[in-house]
């Protein structure tokens, strides 16, 4: 089974608000996550709140083969955890 660390959309209209999770590839965007990871609030003005992270369940997943969304690479990016390539 092929996992991407990918966000699924939450939230009103016009107030995006976003869950990071693991999912199956073959799932659609807003689909069931194998596991949540962590939220990302774009709107949130204050950048230590707008994303949280469980980073040792992030670092479980990129270590046993899943693959980030660009998105969600730029977010782990920000956070220092090494991407594999």
């Amino acid at each position: 089974m092929a996992v991407r660390l990918r966000m699924m959309r939450m939230g009103r209209r016009n107030r995006p608000y976003y869950r990071i999770g693991a999912f199956d590839a073959r799932e659609e965007r807003d689909g069931r996550a194998i596991e949540n990871l962590g939220t990302y609030d774009p709107i949130e003005s204050d950048k230590e709140k707008q994303v949280t992270l469980k980073k040792e369940r992030v670092e479980y997943w990129l270590k046993v083969g899943a693959k980030p969304t660009e998105s969600v690479a730029s977010i782990l990016k920000r956070f220092g955890i090494p991407l594999k390539k």
